[in-house]
């Protein structure tokens, strides 16, 4: 049994990649976007959609170049009401057997490198791990106010002692 996710699986033969770029447009169904969704903690995922391209490159390594859009929500961090977002990102990632990690191009590109354990390469975990890192870390509605004593630094709290100190050592 494998431990990879399988919200959006989009596996691609290392086979049918030949001499010419392989392209494909991905989108997840409404089944995906809901597993996706729970995987990472969104109110809802509306819309995930990628361009993918695919180039064997010398070294027996392939570069995926990806483009993708998504809408979601998420829930804010000080109210818990739904954040409505949206992202549009462009990624590439190098893959080959593990042991051609340093010999792989690379240049002062940005590309990862990610190592080939199968004679497939599945380009929908690839956009689905890359949006998780696009979306907003802390999702706040424009609204959203924190009350002026949630950090008051003089009341009794785990950081009251060591704001004293620091007063202190300030005078």
């Amino acid at each position: 049994m494998s431990d990879a996710p399988a919200e959006f699986v989009r596996l691609v033969p290392l086979a049918r990649l030949g001499s010419e770029p392989f392209r494909q447009r991905i989108a997840a169904s409404a089944a995906e976007r809901v597993a996706l969704a729970r995987r990472f903690e969104l109110v809802s995922l509306d819309r995930l959609e990628a361009e993918v391209e695919m180039v064997r490159e010398a070294g027996d390594t392939v570069l995926l170049s990806a483009a993708f859009e998504a809408d979601f929500a998420q829930s804010c961090i000080v109210t818990l009401d739904p954040v409505a977002g949206s992202v549009s990102e462009r990624f590439r990632l190098r893959y080959g057997a593990p042991e051609a990690e340093a010999d792989a191009p690379g240049g002062d590109d940005d590309t990862s490198f990610e190592p080939l354990t199968a004679d497939t390469i599945d380009i929908g975990e690839a956009v689905a791990q890359e949006f998780s890192l696009a979306l907003p870390p802390f999702p706040r509605a424009p609204e959203a106010a924190v009350e002026d004593g949630a950090l008051d630094a003089t009341a009794d709290g785990p950081f009251a002692a060591l704001a004293r100190l620091i007063r202190r050592d300030a005078e």
